[in-house]
């Protein structure tokens, strides 16, 4: 039987988007909304010990001035989907971070407002604040909570005092921040004691729960409405502070308001990629088996918060390895809570590891590939279950041989063009299967039409035409006639769209409630005494080419299959809890929870997709510049419904490991804990002159253990482990081993750019190898000269 799913299908939204008629959060009609502009702190520790708001208050159309003496008890902070407390705000007068929230200007006009927040004058009493990980006052803690589990298989540090061949190194990634083309955004309103939310969300029904505790009041009088999100890659997960006092600034005026922050409060107002350091120490026998692995990780976050990312719960299960120890710790210090930002654990921890088996298989002489396959594992080394489909290495043998792997010279700085240095790098990428309770309610009509109500949420990947597909493919209809309602809390409830699940999530419990209606209509063809299917076995009957059809290819128009039970609809509804799940996962979905099944915790199965990436770097001899002509990234990620959109996000994810290699880093002025590059000018991304030839292999990989539809999620996988291949290529090219990210020119340019302290007692050296790339600027130099090239 044809099928939709896996076909490339145009987004049905497309149109509407590229037009302007697609509606964001801000842009939704509100009648006489006023306007908000946020008051953010100038110091990040102390207190406010007072505000001057005359001159503010002054100037025409201000309507009021909010601080915490004025509404300080009215809203409590929000809860964080992880790590406990978080800093507060406008609930009282502590400051805790730069940048934080401390008042709200509300007026007629938007530019009014600006003006307004610019004369008022704050008075702090500031104390000395601590930045990051080496600041005085930085408080170092051992993460060892229900959230987060280290692990400790065998005899880790035995192994490595026994192992023929061992490495420990460190490793760095630097703060950085989503940057999404959509602001921050809070619109609300009040009607009759009900409240109205439109914001941006990844995940409606925990915004609605979230603010509803905030405020005071049953989740059943806060709608929240997000129909389409311009961006979030993890910034619009959760509930920040803004909207609650949003939601306090419309009551208390008795209108809407509307509040769009600017891109440099976005820095602060929400969450970011907190820095990491790691040190990983390997053992392994001499022909390359891994005989130990410890990862030790220490990550930042705010005072009062316990968040961090856990990426170890991946890198102990990527290789086989019968000796693994890892644990994580956080430093508190003067900043504004982290939280998940794309593949949030694997982004830095697998840079980490993938670096040190690059260096490992140096070490043994082994070309990395080889060396990933003498440790490839099909159980989970930490659960010892079976992996629901790993075709790591065929991702790895299948893009070696596209990419031109076999023609890489082994000996770091061999390869070269011209004035440019030639380096080949590659890196596994992983990213574990997740699955969340969801609800869905199909109506189908006579006119070969359907409509589909699921409260998901489309951030830019292609939520509402996945969801048509399913739809289509299961009713036996084209997508073109599948009419998609998503983002709204009067909608069936849909888990957080986050951590690869969400088309899984909605596809399977679309599927589910389309399937009931199939069922209804064969029982209703199959008992009756008339019609083309009397008589017929109603399992067997499917919904093909708007019919209602046999085995055989005896079929009954749809129209007369839907008339039979309904001269309108035919409607159902269907809540589709994965296996393994918790028995009252839609319950807590409801309640605004998300208890996604994850693919490291289940019973049965480790479930993960995989890939590897391949990389060609050029460092210019003599300037060190870095440019990435090639990008090869091949993926095994069961089904994909759509292979149009599943390019792009496998596209996407790749640039952003170039831009988190090369460029992207949040500047951090360590005496003020401030951000100072919080602008789309100098927080440096990849432009159309970075990015060369980005290509992009979808293995098949037919996998039912992960859930019924074999959906594996792919949204996270793609920007995992780029970093690192990048790292292992600029290492191959010039010899140079970069730890620590991202890898600038001043990098390659100084012999000895110094090593900073790291909290296991060692250093992260940036430049460990001088004198052979010295050797090699001055052989490269030679060449020119041979080969009579201008030294202008």
């Amino acid at each position: 039987m044809p099928t939709l799913i896996g076909q490339p299908t145009p987004r049905i939204d497309g149109r509407a988007k590229v037009t302007g008629r697609a509606s964001y959060a801000s842009d939704e009609p509100v009648a006489n909304p006023a306007h908000a502009f946020l008051l953010t702190s100038f110091i990040a520790r102390g207190r406010i010990t007072g505000f001057d708001l005359a001159e503010a208050k002054a100037v025409p159309g201000v309507l009021d001035i909010l601080t915490h003496e004025s509404v300080g008890s009215e809203a409590k902070p929000p809860k964080q989907a992880s790590g406990g407390p978080t800093t507060t705000t406008m609930e009282d007068d502590q400051v805790w971070h730069d940048g934080q929230i401390i008042g709200i200007v509300l007026a007629d006009t938007y530019e009014a407002a600006r003006e307004a927040a610019f004369r008022v004058r704050v008075h702090y009493a500031a104390e000395t604040p601590a930045a990051s990980f080496d600041a005085a006052g930085a408080e170092r803690e051992r993460r060892d909570d229900g959230e987060h589990q280290d692990y400790a298989i065998g005899d880790a540090e035995g192994a490595l005092g026994a192992a023929e061949v061992t490495l420990d190194a460190a490793y760095a990634t630097p703060t950085q921040h989503h940057n999404p083309i959509e602001l921050f955004t809070t619109t609300c309103a009040w009607e009759n004691g009900n409240l109205t939310i439109w914001e941006p969300s990844q995940f409606v029904y925990g915004l609605r729960a979230n603010v509803a505790g905030q405020l005071g009041i049953p989740p059943e009088r806060v709608r929240v409405v997000s129909k389409f999100v311009g961006g979030a890659f993890g910034s619009k997960g959760g509930a920040t502070a803004r909207t609650a006092w949003i939601a306090v600034a419309a009551r208390r005026l008795g209108r809407p308001v509307k509040l769009v922050a600017t891109r440099d409060q976005g820095f602060t107002i929400a969450t970011y990629r907190a820095e990491t350091r790691h040190r990983i120490r390997l053992g392994a026998t001499r022909d390359g088996r891994l005989t130990a692995l410890v990862h030790e990780g220490t990550e930042v976050t705010s005072r009062p918060s316990r968040y961090n990312v856990s990426g170890n719960e991946t890198t102990a299960r990527l290789y086989a390895c019968p000796n693994i120890l890892t644990r994580v710790d956080i430093v508190h210090a003067d900043r504004n809570t982290p939280g998940f930002m794309r593949a949030p654990p694997e982004t830095p921890y697998m840079f980490a590891l993938e670096s040190a088996i690059d260096e490992l298989a140096g070490k043994l002489g082994l070309d990395p590939i080889e060396l990933r396959r003498r440790n490839d594992a099909q159980v989970d080394p930490v659960s010892g279950l079976p992996f629901a489909g790993r075709r790591l290495m065929a991702c790895f043998d299948e893009g070696a041989a596209r990419f031109g792997w076999a023609d890489r010279n082994p000996r770091a700085g061999s390869m070269r063009d011209g004035e440019w240095l030639v380096g080949l790098g590659c890196a596994s990428a992983v990213y574990e299967t997740n699955i969340a309770a969801c609800a869905a309610r199909v109506s189908l009509r006579p006119n070969g039409t359907a409509r589909v109500e699921v409260a998901g949420h489309d951030i830019g990947t292609g939520a509402y035409t996945v969801v048509a597909i399913t739809a289509a493919d299961r009713l036996g209809l084209d997508a073109s006639a599948i009419d998609v309602a998503m983002g709204d809390t009067t909608l069936p409830a849909a888990p957080l769209a986050a951590g690869s699940s969400h088309t899984a999530s909605l596809a399977n419990a679309v599927a589910a409630a389309c399937e009931m209606v199939r069922d209804r209509l064969a029982r209703a063809a199959t008992t009756r005494n008339a019609g083309p299917l009397a008589g017929h076995d109603p399992g067997t009957l499917r919904l093909v080419d708007s019919c209602l059809t046999a085995p055989e290819g005896v079929a009954e128009p749809l129209s007369d299959a839907v008339s039979r039970l309904s001269p309108g609809v035919v409607e159902a509804f269907a809540e589709n809890i994965p296996d393994g799940a918790p028995p009252d996962a839609m319950g807590k979905l409801h309640a605004g929870t998300n208890p996604i099944l994850r693919g490291y915790k289940r019973s049965d199965v480790a479930a993960y997709a995989f890939g590897a990436q391949f990389v060609e770097v050029r460092v210019h001899a003599r300037t060190c510049e870095i440019r990435v002509p090639r990008m090869l990234g091949a993926f095994a990620a069961g089904n994909i419904v759509n292979p149009i959109a599943a390019h792009s996000q496998y596209m996407g994810g790749m640039i952003w490991g170039l831009s988190a290699a090369l460029l992207e880093k949040t500047e951090l002025d360590d005496r003020a804990a401030r951000y100072v590059n919080d602008n789309l000018s100098e927080y440096h991304i990849p432009v159309c002159a970075d990015v060369r030839d980005v290509e992009v292999m979808m293995l098949p990989e037919d996998d039912d253990r992960a859930n019924p539809l074999g959906i594996k999620g792919l949204g996270e996988i793609g920007i995992v482990g780029m970093n690192a291949a990048i790292a292992n290529a600029v290492h191959h090219a010039t010899g140079r081993r970069i730890r620590e990210l991202p890898i600038r020119i001043e990098d390659l340019l100084s012999q000895s750019r110094g090593a900073h302290p790291h909290p296991f007692g060692s250093t992260i050296p940036r430049s460990p190898s001088p004198e052979r790339f010295a050797s090699l600027l001055l052989s490269a130099a030679d060449d020119d000269l041979r080969h009579g090239r201008s030294q202008g």
